[in-house]
Parts: structure tokens; C-alpha cells; sequence
């Protein structure tokens, strides 16, 4: 069975609408259908590293067969293919710049929880970065376990979030 879920992009090395592009192309070798992208937006960083470039960010709708640990993997093998350092790996920096990112969001209404992943994804509903973008693919979205995204939206404080250009191409 497919299921619709949600992606979060984010980079801010080298030319990132290009980063965020490519990335919606790869996840077609790993089963993932990309049906919808948001706009991009430009950010500012959040977490340990805030003295680094501004991130271009967007969300994407995606369809797999893949659970939620496979669909994990598709990920980070995205983000491998960029070069990105894991968790755990030499010359890691949580928060730190990357040329890619690529986050889980949502699957369907799973709710799940591992060592490696939780669904919905801890940083959804504290995010702007990541609700704005999400809320223009669906205004209505419901967030397992969470309620409405758009009622997370309106309590978050700051997080400065600007339309930076249009949808990425989805080849739809």
C-alpha cells in the first residue's frame, strides 16, 4: 500500500536551490514519488550553529510504499549522495552547515518511535521553517497526535520565514 507523506529540505552550502532540486530527482531511485513541492523559502539557522549562511528550505509531498525506517534511509542516502556527514561519523557538527538535509516529517498517520526516528517528526509543529511550507502544500493538515498545523503556526513566535522562489520542478 502507498502512503502520502511529507519532507523537509533544507540547505545552505553551495547553490541551494540547485541542492534542493536535485534532491527532489534523487529520491525517485529510492521509491519515493515526489507529487508536490512547496516554494522555497530562505531562513535563518536554528540550533547550535547560528553563525553560518542562510538556509533555503521547502516541503515536499511525497507517495512510497517504504515504512519508516526505509523511508528514513532514502534519505540519508540522498543526503550521503551530497556528501552530508552523519550522526556519529568524523567531522559531524549537529546544526552545522550542509549542502542537503532531508527530513521525515509525516508519514500518513503513523505515529512512530524508534533510536532513529519519530514520527511525526520531534521539530514539526515548533518549526516555521517547516509549517509555513508544509501548510502551503495543505492548509487544512493534521498532525497525528498533534492536531491542526495551522493552530501550531499561529503560537510560534519569531522564526523569520521569506518566500525565496517558486515551487521546485516535480516533473508532474
Amino acid at each position: 500500500m502507498r502512503e502520502i507523506g511529507y519532507l523537509g529540505l533544507g540547505s545552505n552550502v553551495g547553490d541551494r536551490r540547485m541542492n534542493l532540486q536535485a534532491t527532489v530527482e534523487l529520491l525517485w531511485a529510492h521509491d519515493v514519488t515526489v507529487l508536490l513541492s512547496s516554494s522555497v523559502y530562505e531562513t535563518e539557522p536554528v540550533g547550535e550553529v547560528l553563525d553560518q549562511r542562510t538556509f533555503y528550505n521547502a516541503c515536499l509531498r511525497v507517495e512510497t510504499r517504504l515504512k519508516p525506517e526505509p523511508l528514513l534511509d532514502a534519505c540519508k542516502a540522498v543526503e550521503h549522495a551530497f556528501g552530508r556527514v552523519q550522526a556519529g561519523e568524523e567531522g559531524y557538527i549537529k546544526d552545522g552547515p550542509r549542502a542537503i538535509d532531508v527530513d521525515l516529517l509525516l508519514l500518513g498517520a503513523t505515529e512512530y518511535s524508534s533510536e532513529r526516528l519519530t514520527l511525526p517528526h520531534r521539530e514539526v509543529t515548533s518549526r516555521r521553517f517547516v509549517l509555513v511550507p508544509l501548510l502551503e502544500l495543505d492548509p487544512h493538515l493534521e498532525v497525528p497526535g498533534r492536531g491542526r498545523a495551522v493552530d501550531a503556526l499561529r503560537m510560534l513566535q519569531g522564526q523569520d520565514v521569506r518566500r525565496a522562489g517558486p515551487p521546485l520542478d516535480v516533473g508532474a
